[in-house]
């Protein structure tokens, strides 16, 4: 009992560490992380897809939950308020989007979930390298078109975000700032606020199968590397615009196509079996006792 104890906490150690290092990286480009930590959880601490998703939604729900609060010394909740019809815009199509993304996770054979995160993960680095510019501060379009249009983008982000188990700032914060004219601090704090219930309906669609049992078994580390995320999101936010963009966003880019490489040719070795019970893996190593 005590060597297993003592080895559930030097891997919760290591899931704070990997946590903060990972929140830092996403810190650094205002975002939580999320999108470099779904690879390492199916690459380094051998969480099966599906696992991988919900535990990746489960650290991003509290590293959202936690930024927002602290967004308010940025952007004002007034200021946020004012632009509620922006927030319903999108959520009129991201809340059906995550529900109908999860459900689609949920139904799909595990060669398939893998190569569905590889292409998804292959898009985001493409994002990173050409969706952060500035915009012209100018709305794209205006009227009925734009809330159609804001509809149609909050559905696409919402199945997106409830796939990879992401907030989906990556997304979001562009489309706010091409679509409606936002300027990039107001984007990052609107972002939060379509995200967070986003992220609710997602996780209730997904706690409706026994997959979601994977939560329960890996509490610990479930915890530790939300606590780690949320310091390293902390930190690297500190550190924004010490590195130039130029430099870092290739960088990144890279580094998520390298992982959407790895997670397609990871897909060959995914038996198509039964999802539960888990394969011998992180999924099912014994968690500390004391929580």
């Amino acid at each position: 009992m005590v060597a297993r104890s003592m080895k559930a906490a030097s891997l919760n150690s290591f899931a704070f560490s990997t946590g903060g290092i990972i929140g830092t990286l996403g810190g650094l480009i205002g975002l939580g992380g999320a999108e470099f930590r779904l690879p390492v959880l199916i690459g380094l601490f051998h969480f099966r897809a599906l696992d991988a998703i919900i535990v990746n939604k489960a650290v991003s729900l509290i590293v959202v939950a936690v930024a927002l609060p602290f967004r308010a010394s940025v952007v004002p909740f007034a200021q946020i308020s004012d632009h509620w019809g922006v927030i319903a815009n999108l959520l009129a199509g991201s809340l059906l989007g995550a529900w109908f993304g999860a459900g689609v996770a949920l139904r799909l054979a595990s060669p398939a979930l893998y190569r569905v995160i590889a292409l998804l993960l292959a898009l985001i680095a493409v994002v990173l390298l050409f969706g952060h510019g500035g915009g012209t501060g100018q709305p794209l379009f205006e009227g009925v078109l734009q809330q159609v249009a804001g509809v149609a983008a909050g559905f696409a982000i919402g199945i997106f975000a409830s796939v990879l188990g992401v907030a989906g700032g990556e997304l979001l914060i562009p489309t706010l700032i091409l679509l409606f004219g936002c300027d990039v601090k107001l984007a990052g704090s609107l972002s939060l606020a379509v995200s967070l219930p986003t992220m609710l309906v997602g996780f209730a669609r997904y706690s409706q199968d026994k997959s979601f049992a994977v939560l329960a078994r890996n509490r610990g580390f479930l915890i530790a590397m939300g606590l780690g995320s949320v310091a390293g999101a902390f930190a690297g936010s500190l550190l924004l615009g010490i590195v130039r963009a130029e430099v870092l966003l290739p960088l990144l880019a890279l580094l998520l196509a390298g992982s959407a490489v790895k997670i397609w040719l990871h897909a060959r070795r995914a038996a198509p079996g039964p999802r539960f019970p888990p394969p011998p893996s992180r999924s099912t190593l014994p968690t500390d006792p004391t929580g």
